[in-house]
């Protein structure tokens, strides 16, 4: 989980596509964590994103970084323990605190229940990694 991470944190900025009615959502997303040994996303719970998550945890992530990119696909769970975004805030301050802050009841963090991700290149097989 720590390479995907780490992955992820080296993208910037990467993709989210979440689903409702049939039709897919893919939206930028920058920011990312681990905490109590699982990979965690933000948002707003006022975003369409947000309900759709709730209804349907079932998300990809895709971001490119030095000529490589990732797939991440998975599960997700909102976790609404304070220590959650806390860890979150602390991660990503500098790009978080201008949105958010821990108790403004808008900011909410999700899991990656489970996952599995793909770094691919045009030069290699895929590296394939299970969370």
């Amino acid at each position: 989980m720590n390479e995907v991470l780490e992955y992820l944190k080296s993208c910037g900025t990467f993709y989210l596509a979440t689903e409702e009615d049939g039709q897919p959502h893919v939206r930028p997303f920058g920011a990312v964590c681990a905490f109590d040994g699982k990979l965690y996303i933000v948002t707003n719970n006022q975003k369409k994103v947000y309900h759709q998550m709730v209804k349907n945890g079932k998300v990809e992530i895709c971001g490119m970084h030095k000529g490589t990119w990732i797939r991440v696909e998975g599960g997700v769970k909102e976790d609404l323990r304070r220590e959650a975004r806390v860890a979150m805030m602390n991660a990503n301050e500098s790009s978080l605190k201008s949105m958010y802050t821990v108790d403004d009841n808008l900011m909410t963090v999700f899991y990656f229940e489970h996952g599995t991700a793909a770094i691919y290149s045009f030069t290699t097989e895929p590296k394939v990694i299970e969370f």
